[in-house]
């Protein structure tokens, strides 16, 4: 890859939970408006590199972390960056289950953007709408706006949570198994939104889920017990893998 076209920068990264070393030696490239998709068994670090990306691990006591992280040439843990909330705006995250604010569905989307700025209510307004249609959820609550978010099914919730993420203008979309909560519809739908994301963004998504991998994916990392085996372009990954380990989990042998 050239240098334009990496967007996330990851160096001999470590990351240890007390005795417990989750991630060894991770060092990988992730490209620029593509869908990364990180793949592994259950505890392997999948989730952990992915909250590294955007300073979220650090608020779980007792981690270590080591290595570095380059966004756009910047180091996300170098001591230039004063406040880790301007990463977190910057790369945003969607987790495995949508956590709506306790407010209504308008004030969801329109409560990050009053943080950084001062809006009058008709750009407010354009701002919600806006964004609600790109998650797809607009024609699905245009006529309660106002209703509580907490009453959204949970398909609905995460379209949501993916708005709000969107209307504070991140650069970066992390997902931790975003769809694993959902129906197979809302599945499709975030899905079908996160394909049209990447002409603006780059998404780095940890799914479970090889189907999804392949109908997904521009750019595959595979890791097992912490180590990262494998890493490229997808169709070489998932068609035609050089390690055994990877082998071994497309194949359906390793759980």
């Amino acid at each position: 890859m050239t240098d334009q076209s990496i967007h996330i920068d990851i160096r001999d990264l470590e990351v240890r939970y007390g005795a417990h070393q989750a991630l060894k030696n991770i060092s990988v490239q992730i490209p620029r408006n593509k869908i990364t998709v990180i793949i592994g068994s259950s505890g392997c670090g999948k989730t952990t590199l992915l909250k590294c990306c955007n300073r979220l691990l650090e608020l779980t006591d007792g981690v270590k972390l080591s290595g570095r992280i380059m966004v756009d040439n910047e180091d996300i843990y170098g001591h230039k960056i004063d406040d880790p909330t301007d990463i977190r705006r910057k790369i945003g995250l969607l987790s495995q289950k949508p956590f709506p604010l306790p407010m209504s569905i308008y004030d969801n989307i329109a409560y990050g953007p009053r943080i950084h700025r001062s809006y009058k209510k008709h750009e407010l307004d354009k701002i919600v709408e806006r964004y609600l249609k790109m998650a797809e959820l607009w024609d699905e609550v245009k006529d309660r706006l106002n209703s509580p978010a907490t009453k959204l099914s949970a398909g609905q919730q995460q379209r949501l949570c993916l708005a709000r993420c969107l209307a504070v203008e991140p650069e970066i979309i992390l997902g931790d198994e975003p769809t694993s909560a959902l129906d197979p519809v809302s599945s499709q739908k975030i899905e079908k939104t996160f394909l049209e994301l990447k002409e603006n963004y780059t998404l780095v998504i940890v799914s479970h889920i090889l189907r999804q991998a392949k109908r997904l994916a521009d750019y595959i990392i595979f890791l097992y017990l912490g180590e990262l085996v494998e890493h490229g372009p997808a169709h070489l990954i998932l068609n035609n893998p050089k390690e055994e380990r990877t082998r071994a989990y497309i194949n359906g042998v390793v759980s």
